[in-house]
């Protein structure tokens, strides 16, 4: 079985009870729309971490979010094939796995993007005081070229999107932060997802980002709630 869901920050309680109560396996995957907060020192203090998800009868597979570093940035991953598709992982760690940006994966025989990454509009905050912070956290233009690129050979067809944060249009606008300057805000990111969203056909589009759970038009806005992928 294949679930899905939200942002975790490094907060898996509910994880492990969803896991117990459903009985899962390795087997089993649950899919984190970023910011999994799993490579968020990038160094051995993520350890504890990983050692704890790692007793957890499930295999994670995140995107990338912008709270954390990007796994091929950081020297102990190495990619494997997965569904079809490239992902990172340790060695130590074989149910954690990371997605790789522009790669399409085969889920429940659906063809399944992964676009991930997104702004931190919090990145000066934590600058101010010490916190990790990533210049990696965005896509970069070779990533999004080769996302075009993909979707061209696709015939700009897929079965389902997954990203971090989502199209600019669909940004829920009553979810921003109080305090933050939205003028200083960089979305591009969310323009970009705009131009593959209006050329794209797709039956789905999942994102987190926003720690919100909603759904506009085809857009599904995950945060707690872990359900079924389809």
């Amino acid at each position: 079985m294949i679930y899905i869901t939200g942002d975790k920050h490094g907060d898996f309680k509910d994880v492990f009870i969803f896991c117990y109560n459903n009985q899962t396996t390795k087997d089993d995957i649950l899919i984190i729309l970023g910011d999994a907060g799993i490579n968020y020192y990038a160094d051995e203090r993520d350890y504890r971490l990983k050692n704890h998800l790692l007793q957890i009868p499930i295999t994670f597979f995140c995107i990338h979010g912008n709270h954390e570093e990007r796994p091929e940035n950081i020297s102990t991953y190495k990619t494997k094939r997965f569904h079809q598709g490239i992902v990172y992982y340790e060695e130590d760690y074989p149910n954690i796995l990371f997605a790789k940006d522009g790669e399409v994966y085969n889920f429940n025989n659906q063809k399944v993007l992964v676009i991930g990454g997104a702004y931190s509009v919090d990145k000066w905050v934590r600058l101010a005081r010490g916190y990790k912070w990533y210049a990696s956290e965005q896509p970069s233009e070779e990533t999004k070229i080769k996302v075009k690129e993909v979707l061209k050979g696709l015939n700009h067809q897929v079965d389902i999107v997954l990203s971090h944060t989502c199209p600019y249009k669909y940004i829920p606008r009553e979810m921003f932060l109080l305090g933050v300057d939205q003028s200083s805000v960089d979305n591009q990111t969310e323009h970009f997802l705009d131009t593959i969203e209006d050329n794209t056909h797709y039956r789905s589009w999942y994102c987190g980002h926003y720690h919100a759970d909603k759904s506009i038009d085809k857009i599904k806005f995950m945060f707690h709630d872990i359900r079924e992928f389809k």
